[in-house]
């Protein structure tokens, strides 16, 4: 197609079209690629529904909690990790002459 001999409304109203198709023709990919991968699965003696709750159960057990490195002694519930920028209760612990140390868990 030579879009130089398009007139202007016929340009725009392809620019209209375009998204369309394009969203069409990835979800028919997607599809396509799917069937291939169930029969890659198959073959291999698995359900990719299998492979994908494997593959999600690794996933949720490696991004656990980091663990609290800082507790508040008079309140429990004011924990830090130790990571990112320092909580307003240890800057005024500190700044009261405290050590750092003494909150540690």
């Amino acid at each position: 197609m030579e879009l130089s001999t398009l007139s202007i409304s016929q340009l725009r109203d392809l620019q209209q079209q375009i998204p369309a198709e394009l969203k069409r023709r990835e979800s028919q990919e997607k599809a396509e690629a799917l069937v291939k991968l169930r029969a890659m699965a198959k073959s291999l003696g698995f359900s990719i529904e299998e492979l994908m709750e494997k593959e999600a159960k690794v996933k949720s057990s490696s991004g656990g909690k980091v663990k609290v490195k800082y507790r508040h002694p008079e309140n429990a519930e004011l924990e830090w990790t130790g990571r990112g920028r320092k909580p307003k209760w240890v800057e005024a612990w500190l700044a009261a002459g405290n050590t750092i140390e003494s909150l540690l868990v």
